[in-house]
């Protein structure tokens, strides 16, 4: 059996990669632009940070090694500001979200590399459906067996973190009627999922992935499309199912809350008994209803997601204090608690403006945060609660138009929330 060598990394040290969609800014649609923007970045100094991803219609950022998610802020800002200036030479505009919400996957280029243009050939049209935005964040660990204990110990929070991060409620024209539906685009893949229950430390997961590879259903840990999995050569844990949110400042929230979130499960390691048994209904759950999904506890308890969230951030309070990014937590908590996430966001702006393109717009001016945010918002005066209380249904029929769409009653959850981030 081969060994798989593990770099070690400081423990809670963190670091995340942002994709981030390219958007024509006369159409909003997606534009196949990333060849001209990276050749346009060549030069600069975070060169070596904006990468490829699978298809031209996307960009993707990585972030240097942090302890302190302000670092983290500071430089995910600053490549923002570098990112958007560049797009700006090349005529296109950047946004985040998981998903673009009219985009049509026949229309996807992929990016010319061999690995991509080996997933194209390998699954089809389920590698241009694959035109999806994840924020992944990296977690430090000292060696493997910390690694698989914190994949696992991690797993129960798997919910928490698509809640918190979804911003994929339409896809194609449509509403979903998901939070996040960038999940079921990850799921498509034959190795999705996450790590096996019975695999307890490095040497079990390392005797696993051999035993894939003798049965040539894997080559490497790049096929895992696992929610977490263990990034050796990194020296992390990669949490992988977050969206990419609508701001950096949120995408760095998200990972202040997993980085006290490990420091938390360190110190107070706790059962998984059950863990598994609900893992995939509590995946869907916060997939289909984000905060408002239902959520079961390792000992059965079933409550809404959003209560065990609340009791979370109250766990984790005393150990954001300490770790300096008490302000961070505490804005994630107050936004998720009153706000709801960016789903609920996005599904205000169409019902605001009942036209996806704008919609598009609003998440564009929203990712640059360069004082435009009262546009983004719709703050200009308007109590944002006066919108019609509605939910478009999901059907066949694309939303682009909003004249005969066919609707019903909003529930309370899904109105306006006054700010973003």
């Amino acid at each position: 059996m081969e060994q798989i060598p593990f770099v070690p990394s400081a423990p809670h040290t963190l670091g995340i990669e942002l994709e981030l969609q390219l958007i024509d800014p006369r159409t909003f649609d997606l534009t196949a632009a990333s060849d001209e923007l990276l050749a346009q970045m060549a030069n600069h100094p975070i060169a070596d940070r904006v990468k490829p991803e699978i298809t031209r219609s996307m960009i993707e950022l990585n972030s240097s090694v942090h302890e302190h998610p302000m670092g983290l802020l500071a430089e995910m800002r600053e490549m923002r500001s570098a990112l958007c200036e560049a797009a700006d030479a090349v005529g296109v505009t950047v946004a985040g979200g998981g998903a673009h919400p009219f985009m049509r996957w026949q229309e996807r280029s992929i990016s010319d590399t061999p690995r991509f243009q080996y997933l194209a050939e390998m699954y089809g049209y389920l590698a241009r459906q694959f035109t999806v935005f994840g924020q992944h964040i990296h977690l430090g660990v000292a060696n493997g067996d910390d690694a698989i204990k914190l994949t696992r110990q991690l797993s129960a929070y798997v919910p928490h973190f698509i809640a918190l991060s979804a911003s994929s409620p339409y896809y194609e024209g449509v509403d979903t009627l998901f939070s996040c539906c960038r999940l079921n685009a990850v799921n498509s893949f034959p190795l999705a999922g996450h790590l096996p229950p019975e695999v307890n430390d490095w040497y079990q997961f390392e005797a696993h992935l051999s035993q894939l590879r003798t049965y040539g259903l894997a080559e490497s840990i790049k096929d895992l499309y696992w929610d977490i999995r263990p990034k050796p050569e990194y020296g992390t844990v990669e949490i992988r199912v977050c969206d990419t949110p609508l701001t950096v400042e949120r995408a760095c929230q998200i990972a202040a809350f997993a980085q006290a979130l490990a420091v938390l499960l360190k110190r107070q390691p706790q059962s998984e008994k059950g863990l598994w048994l609900a893992y995939r209904n509590n995946h869907f759950q916060a997939c289909r209803f984000g905060l408002q999904g239902s959520y079961v506890t390792g000992d059965g308890q079933r409550l809404r997601l959003i209560d065990h969230l609340r009791s979370v951030f109250g766990l984790l309070a005393p150990i954001a204090e300490e770790l300096g990014t008490g302000d961070m937590l505490g804005s994630l908590r107050d936004d998720a608690l009153k706000s709801g996430n960016d789903a609920r966001w996005l599904r205000g702006q169409f019902h605001r403006l009942r036209d996806l393109p704008s919609v598009v717009d609003a998440m564009a001016v929203a990712f640059r945060g360069d004082g435009g945010m009262a546009a983004a918002v719709g703050l200009s005066g308007a109590d944002p609660t006066a919108v019609a209380r509605r939910r478009v249904r999901a059907t066949s029929e694309p939303l682009l138009g909003a004249v005969g769409v066919q609707t019903l009653a909003e529930p309370e959850e899904t109105l306006t929330p006054r700010r973003l981030h």
